[in-house]
């Protein structure tokens, strides 16, 4: 390579390193024989030349969850383009030692940072009592991340939900939540009850679900025996779904007799019957994110955490209660 681009084996290495103080033209030079023969780089071997493995940790809770796999593959793509790769770990559970054990291993195997995506408040506990000792930042709820937090404001997004179903008339609506424990749930859950204080409307104790939409159907079931409200805000799509079939098969409509608000936007959100309004959050937004607050610690730079707004997507499935 060095000989094809009329450079020593030296300038070669500091290209391939990213060194600074190579000339543009020479760079380039070198790059377009790279780039014509083909070459890539082992990232073992440069590792034990480098000190560096160019790779993030990403420490990931038992789930194949939409949200939680979106990031990983938006994670994956900002790191490649950035020159790292990803090694991803699962936790076998929420107890202290699979958390401790997870993080050993990503550690061992020379990470240079790592991103969390834990759901429940037990695991980010147990990670602020562990010792880290590459950068690292969480997807998950600021409140609980502290200043190692990059995530969509639940609680915002839970206000979205709840004050469109205001906005349109109704005043006794109902809550599925997700699991206890869940950050997201109780972020959710959250900004429900904070929008209905707001306007000093009835408050109802939330149902806590599973996040499935067998939960939904089933919970929709029991809810509909009485049918003393008007709107759902289930607290997320899967379950959203689940209530509005249990409301087909009680003979109500959807929104005719009852108005049903989702949470995530999953791709199939929009082909729902009816079409179903829900909040969307920005998961491939929230990995690029991640990989960009680590690459500037990486470099010496001080990373702002912080969180991103979520957006309330209004289709068919809510309207003005009935009269």
């Amino acid at each position: 390579m060095a000989r094809l681009a009329g450079v020593s084996y030296q300038t070669v290495s500091r290209v391939l390193n990213e060194h600074v103080s190579i000339r543009e033209s020479t760079k380039q030079r070198v790059l377009d024989v790279i780039e014509e023969i083909g070459y890539r780089p082992n990232q073992a071997a440069r590792a034990l030349v480098t000190s560096r493995s160019r790779t993030i940790g990403v420490l990931t809770a038992q789930n194949a969850d939409y949200g939680p796999t979106t990031s990983v593959t938006a994670i994956e793509h900002a790191a490649r383009e950035a020159g790292y790769r990803i090694t991803i770990t699962s936790i076998a559970s929420n107890e202290y030692p699979s958390i401790k054990a997870a993080l050993d291993q990503l550690q061992m195997q020379a990470v240079e940072a790592i991103v969390v995506i834990a759901p429940q408040v037990r695991v980010l506990e147990a990670i602020r009592e562990l010792d880290i000792t590459v950068p690292y930042v969480t997807l998950q709820n600021a409140d609980l991340g502290g200043d190692r937090s990059m995530s969509v404001d639940q609680v915002a997004g839970g206000r979205l939900a709840t004050q469109h179903l205001i906005d349109l008339g109704h005043t006794e609506i109902m809550h599925i939540s997700g699991p206890q424990d869940w950050i997201e749930a109780e972020a959710r859950m959250q900004g429900y009850l904070e929008a209905l204080n707001d306007k000093d409307l009835r408050t109802r104790a939330p149902i806590l679900g599973d996040w499935s939409a067998h939960f939904g159907y089933y919970a929709g079931l029991e809810l509909l025996r009485l049918k003393d409200f008007t709107a759902m805000f289930a607290g997320n799509d899967q379950m959203a779904l689940g209530f509005i079939h249990a409301c087909w098969d009680s003979g109500l409509s959807v929104p005719g007799d009852m108005s049903v608000v989702g949470f995530d936007d999953i791709p199939e959100a929009a082909h729902f019957f009816p079409p179903l309004t829900t909040v969307r959050q920005n998961f491939p937004e929230i990995g690029r994110r991640a990989v960009s607050l680590l690459l500037t610690e990486l470099q010496g730079g001080t990373a702002t955490h912080g969180q991103i707004m979520p957006e309330l997507v209004i289709r068919r499935s809510t309207a003005p209660p009935a009269r």
